[in-house]
C-alpha cells in the first residue's frame, strides 16, 4: 500500500466512474447534475464503450410484442435528442423481435456523450487504464491508474464500477462470478460496416433467407461461417449495413481455470481472429447475398465486441425467474422488457421473451457491491445470473442502471453516508424528477 500512496496525486472527486461506456457515461452525467465533484476515467480516446466503438444501435428502450412501451428515459433520451440535433437517426424493428431499435451514427455519438458530460460538470480523463484499487476496511480509497504520463492516483468518496468487466471490483478484491463458471458464457463478436449495398435488391430476401445462404455457404466447405444466423441492418448512411455476424469462443479451461477475455494473452487473439473472421463474412456477402454484388468493407468495430466477463456480487441478484415472471421490486431503479439473448457457442442464438408487453425491475440492490461500503456498480457486471445479465444488459438498461447508480452516489455524497444507506425511496423520487421511468408509458412517438 505505501508504493501506491508514494504516488503521485492526479485527481480527486466525490464521485469517480471508471468506464464512460453506457452505463458509465450515463453515471458521470447524472452525479455531476446532481451536484456531486465527478471524474470519469476511460481508457479508449473517447466516451461510449461499446456504444461508439462496437455498435451503432441502442435497444432496451421499448418493449418488444405487440404493445410497445417505452421502459427507459431522462438521460437515455437526453442522449438520443443530442444525436438528432446532430443528424439522422433511424428507428427500426429489431430482427429476431427484441424491440425497436434506435440506429445512430457513431462519431456523432462520441461526441454527444462528451459534449453530454462537459455541460454537466463532468471532469474527464482518457487514455487511462485502471491499474490498481487502494481499500482500506471494505473502503476504496483510490485508485491507481496509468496514463500517458505515468502512474498516478486518484481520491474519491464513491466509485462506481462501470468497466463492463468489474476491473475496479477486480482489483479491490470484491467478490464476482466470472462468465463460463456455471452457465455457458456468450460469444464475442467483430462487428463491421459495409458500403455500395443495393438496398433494393437486398429487400428481395427475408432475414430467413439471409440464413439459409449463411448455411449453404458454410455447408459448402468454401466459406469459415460459424454463426448461420447473424443479422446485417440499414444505417444512417445510404447505402451502408452494419452487422452482428461473427462469433467467438469466449472462454477456455487452462490448468483447471475459466479464462476469459479479461486474460491479456485470449484478449489479443480473439482481437485478431475478430477481424479475420469478419473479412470472411464479408466475402460472402459479396459472393451469395443478393445487394452485395458491389459492395465494400468500410470499416471494422474498433474492439471486439464483450458480452460478459465478470458480474459482481451485488446486495441482490437478478435470476432468469425473476425475468421472465416479469417481477417488480420495491427498490427498482430502472426496468427492462428485453428478452433473455443468449450468444453461447454454436451456430445460433437462443431467446427467451417476457409476457408480451411486461418488465422486469431491476433493483437498487443489484447495484451495491456487496463487499463494499462506498462502491457502486453499474451495466453488463451488474450483479445477476448469466440468463438475467443476457436481458438487462442491453444499452438502454445500462443507461437507466448508470443514471440510477451516478444519482445514488451524489445524493450519498451530500447526506455524508454510504450508498447502502440511502433510502430508495428518495433516490426514485429524485429519478423519477429527472425523467426515468419508474413505470413503462405507452410508446406516444
Amino acid at each position: 500500500m505505501s508504493s501506491l500512496t508514494s504516488l503521485p496525486l492526479l485527481a480527486s472527486a466525490d464521485v469517480v466512474v471508471v468506464g464512460s461506456g453506457s452505463a458509465g457515461s450515463s453515471a458521470a452525467i447524472a452525479a455531476a447534475r446532481t451536484g456531486a465533484a465527478t471524474l470519469l476515467v476511460e481508457k479508449l480516446p473517447f466516451l461510449g464503450g461499446s456504444s461508439t466503438a462496437v455498435l451503432d444501435t441502442f435497444y432496451g428502450f421499448r418493449t418488444p410484442g405487440s404493445r410497445a412501451r417505452k421502459v427507459v428515459g431522462g438521460v437515455p433520451d437526453d442522449v438520443v435528442a443530442a444525436l438528432r440535433r446532430m443528424g439522422p437517426v433511424v428507428e427500426r424493428p429489431n430482427t429476431y423481435g427484441a424491440g425497436l431499435g434506435i440506429t445512430y451514427m457513431p462519431e456523432h455519438l462520441k461526441v454527444a456523450w462528451e459534449t453530454l458530460a462537459l455541460d454537466a460538470g463532468v471532469r474527464v480523463l482518457l487514455h487511462s487504464f485502471l491499474q490498481a484499487v487502494e481499500v482500506r476496511d471494505g473502503r476504496a480509497t483510490g485508485l491507481v491508474v496509468a496514463t500517458k504520463a505515468g502512474l498516478a492516483r486518484i481520491e474519491g468518496r464513491v466509485f462506481i464500477d462501470a468497466s463492463g468487466d468489474a476491473d475496479l471490483c477486480h482489483h479491490a478484491g470484491f467478490g464476482y462470478e466470472t462468465a463460463g463458471e456455471l452457465d455457458p458464457a456468450q460469444t464475442l463478436t467483430t462487428t463491421f460496416k459495409v458500403v455500395n449495398v443495393e438496398m433494393t435488391r437486398r429487400r428481395t430476401i427475408t432475414t430467413a433467407r439471409l440464413h439459409e445462404l449463411m448455411g449453404e455457404a458454410a455447408d459448402s466447405g468454401a466459406y469459415d461461417l460459424p454463426r448461420r444466423e447473424g443479422s446485417d441492418h440499414i444505417t444512417t448512411v445510404e447505402g451502408m449495413t452494419a452487422t452482428v455476424m461473427t462469433r467467438l469462443e469466449s472462454v477456455r479451461r487452462v490448468d483447471g481455470r475459466i479464462v476469459n477475455p479479461t486474460d491479456p494473452w485470449l484478449l489479443s487473439e480473439l482481437e485478431m481472429a475478430g477481424r479475420r473472421q469478419a473479412l470472411e463474412y464479408v466475402r460472402f456477402l459479396v459472393d451469395r447475398v443478393p445487394g452485395y454484388e458491389h459492395a465494400a468493407l468500410a470499416g471494422l468495430s474498433v474492439q471486439v465486441g464483450v458480452r460478459e466477463t465478470r458480474r459482481v456480487h451485488g446486495d441482490a441478484r437478478l435470476t432468469r425467474d425473476d425475468v421472465l415472471g416479469a417481477r417488480r421490486f420495491p427498490d427498482e431503479i430502472g426496468l427492462c422488457g428485453a428478452p433473455i439473448e443468449d450468444h453461447r457457442g454454436g451456430p445460433d442464438t437462443r431467446w427467451a421473451y417476457l409476457p408480451d408487453g411486461e418488465v422486469v425491475g431491476i433493483p437498487w440492490r443489484t447495484l451495491l457491491v456487496r463487499d463494499a461500503a462506498n462502491v457502486l456498480v453499474a451495466g453488463r457486471c451488474f450483479s445477476a445470473t448469466h440468463d438475467a445479465h443476457a436481458s438487462v444488459r442491453s444499452m438502454g438498461q445500462c443507461m437507466a442502471m448508470g443514471q440510477a447508480a451516478g444519482t445514488g452516489a451524489a445524493l450519498a455524497v451530500a447526506a455524508g453516508r454510504d450508498p447502502r444507506d440511502l433510502d430508495p425511496d428518495r433516490l426514485r423520487a429524485r429519478l423519477h424528477a429527472d425523467g426515468a421511468l419508474l413505470e413503462p408509458e405507452d410508446d406516444r412517438s
